[in-house]
């Protein structure tokens, strides 16, 4: 069960993360646009990461469900924070030079804020569960996995649009947007059910 809830989440960072792929664009513009927001995010990108890994790491089957709770507290919280410094570094960058630009970016921006506050209820919602009963405990968790999968599908559609044409191929070249390929990459591959 926890798996699971690791894997939704882990998908949700990989949609973030998917921004990348192979660019030989040279546009100077769409490329310093990308390098505004794909600098700052990095850091955003690998504190999401290291949340999903903190949860995926507290639970080894017999963990005491509170501490589950602390870490699945502390992980959502932090994921909440990076949404929206992901949120603000897009902001920051302003609308990329392309077709449609404005329009993705705010609705970008837009999901990101509101993906920063769905997490925010997350966290608020596993400090509520009752670890004194590890089946309603388990239940609850199992009910949260079902708002991260809704949260996912959000923060697919707010990128779908802004990683489009040449606005992703322009990210794709970034350092920052890079990195974080290989290593989310390895962690939700084949996650397990």
């Amino acid at each position: 069960m926890k798996k699971k809830l690791v894997a939704a989440l882990s998908g949700g960072a990989a949609l973030m993360l998917a921004l990348t792929g192979c660019s030989d664009d040279g546009d100077k513009k769409l490329d310093d646009w990308a390098k505004k927001f794909c600098d700052p995010a990095q850091a955003q990108f690998k504190k999401i990461q290291d949340a999903n890994t903190a949860m995926q790491t507290a639970d080894s089957g017999g963990t005491d469900s509170k501490k589950v709770q602390e870490a699945d507290s502390k992980a959502f919280q932090q994921i909440s924070d990076a949404y929206a410094a992901l949120a603000k570094s897009l902001s920051q960058a302003g609308a990329p030079p392309a077709d449609g630009g404005e329009e993705s970016q705010k609705n970008a921006v837009k999901e990101l804020n509101d993906l920063s506050k769905g997490y925010g209820d997350l966290k608020k919602q596993v400090d509520g569960l009752d670890t004194g009963d590890k089946g309603k405990f388990a239940d609850g968790l199992r009910s949260l996995s079902d708002g991260i999968n809704k949260l996912n599908k959000k923060s697919e559609q707010a990128f779908k649009k802004l990683e489009s044409g040449d606005v992703g191929k322009a990210m794709a070249g970034q350092s920052g947007c890079q990195n974080q390929k290989a290593t989310e990459g390895a962690g939700s591959v084949s996650p397990k059910k």
